[in-house]
C-alpha cells in the first residue's frame, strides 16, 4: 500500500486579514462577503467586543471587533477597514479586522500546531500556523469565535430590542 505523500496532501485557500500587525488566516469557505466598514446599530446588553448589528439584504448580522474579541486596544476605523461576513455553523456574522490581505493556498503538510503558551496566551481561536517566506500567519479556527454562551447573549439582546433575530 504505496501511496505518495503528493496524493494525500490537502490545499486549503485562507483568506488573510491584518489585525494589531499580525497577519491571520480565515477558512476561505467560511468567507460570504468582504464589506467596506460602514457604522452598525449598537445592541444593548451585548458582550463588548459586539459592535451591534448591521442589515444585509434583509439579514441581522452580528458585527464584533476582532481586536476586541482578542483582548487588543481598539483602533480608530479607517480607509482600509473591513468587515468580513463569515458562517459559522449556518449562522452569518462579521468579523471587523484592520485589513483584507491575500488569499493563500495551504497544504496541509505545511501546518504547525498552536505551540502551548501556558496560561498567559489564550490560544482557543487558532487552528494552527503557518510560514510563507518570512511571515508567519496564525490560522483562525471560525467555529470558536463565537461560542455557544456569546450566541445566547447575542439572541436574548436582539430579542430584547425589538423581537428581531440573528439571521443565518
Amino acid at each position: 500500500m504505496s501511496q505518495s505523500i503528493s496524493d494525500t496532501n490537502i490545499t486549503t485557500q485562507y483568506l488573510t486579514v491584518n489585525l494589531a500587525e499580525e497577519e491571520y488566516g480565515i477558512d476561505i469557505l467560511a468567507v460570504r462577503e468582504i464589506r467596506g466598514w460602514t457604522p452598525v446599530t449598537r445592541i444593548p446588553q451585548a458582550p463588548q467586543y459586539v459592535l451591534g448589528v448591521l442589515n444585509l439584504r434583509g439579514a441581522i448580522v452580528p458585527v464584533l471587533d476582532l481586536r476586541l474579541r482578542f483582548g487588543l486596544s481598539r483602533e480608530a476605523y479607517n480607509a482600509t477597514t473591513v468587515t468580513v461576513i463569515i458562517t459559522v455553523a449556518s449562522r452569518l456574522f462579521g468579523i471587523v479586522v484592520d485589513a483584507v490581505s491575500d488569499v493563500l493556498d495551504i497544504e496541509d503538510t505545511h501546518l504547525r500546531p498552536v505551540p502551548d503558551m501556558g496560561t498567559a496566551v489564550d490560544t482557543e481561536y487558532l487552528k494552527g500556523l503557518t510560514s510563507i517566506g518570512e511571515r508567519m500567519v496564525l490560522l483562525l479556527d471560525a467555529d470558536k469565535l463565537l461560542q455557544p454562551q456569546d450566541v445566547q447573549l447575542l439572541d436574548t439582546a436582539l430579542n430584547a430590542v425589538g423581537d428581531v433575530k440573528a439571521v443565518a
